[in-house]
């Protein structure tokens, strides 16, 4: 049984929808307004770092999307970077866990000035599914002042694309 359908399988493919086509156009005018908003402000491209505070993963699906060939995040004038000390943006998923409380405000010391904090997600925002749970503190703003709110279970990439685009270009200048 376990063969048959291992062969089903391998003959027809997986059962997915396949990714809708990209619009160049919209794709090229939001990467030249990135680069130039992160080069009046920052002098340079925009360092994403992120922290997961107690997701269920959803979100990080997503933002590893961000880094496909699809939407290729670095033409944007934008990347990630391992260390809180190189980056402008703390991108912070999942509710706030009382376990990962300290690990986030150790994370937000360790950045330097000018940063911003984006909470993604609804779990980040107010605490999604998890609000209320003994384990969760609530969303992100219950321990650092959050810049920008992206909404979404998960979020699409393009939304957390487009709400990166806003947050830079509102603090530019």
């Amino acid at each position: 049984m376990l063969w048959r359908g291992l062969a089903r399988n391998l003959q027809h493919g997986p059962a997915t929808l396949p990714a809708g086509p990209a619009d160049t156009a919209t794709t090229k005018a939001l990467a030249e307004r990135l680069a130039a908003a992160s080069q009046t402000r920052l002098g340079r491209s925009l360092a994403i770092r992120h922290v997961d505070s107690g997701s269920c993963n959803g979100c990080e699906l997503e933002i590893h999307m961000l880094n496909s060939v699809i939407y290729d995040l670095e033409r944007f004038g934008l990347r990630f970077v391992a260390s809180p000390r190189h980056a402008d943006v703390l991108l912070v998923t999942g509710p706030v866990s009382r376990n990962m409380r300290d690990a986030l405000l150790r994370t937000w010391n360790a950045t330097p000035d000018p940063k911003w904090v984006v909470a993604v997600g609804d779990c980040a925002i107010d605490g999604g599914v998890f609000k209320g749970s003994h384990a969760v503190m609530g969303g992100v703003d219950a321990v650092l002042q959050v810049d920008l709110l992206i909404q979404g279970c998960p979020p699409t990439p393009a939304q957390m694309l487009e709400g990166l685009r806003a947050l830079v270009e509102a603090n530019s200048g």
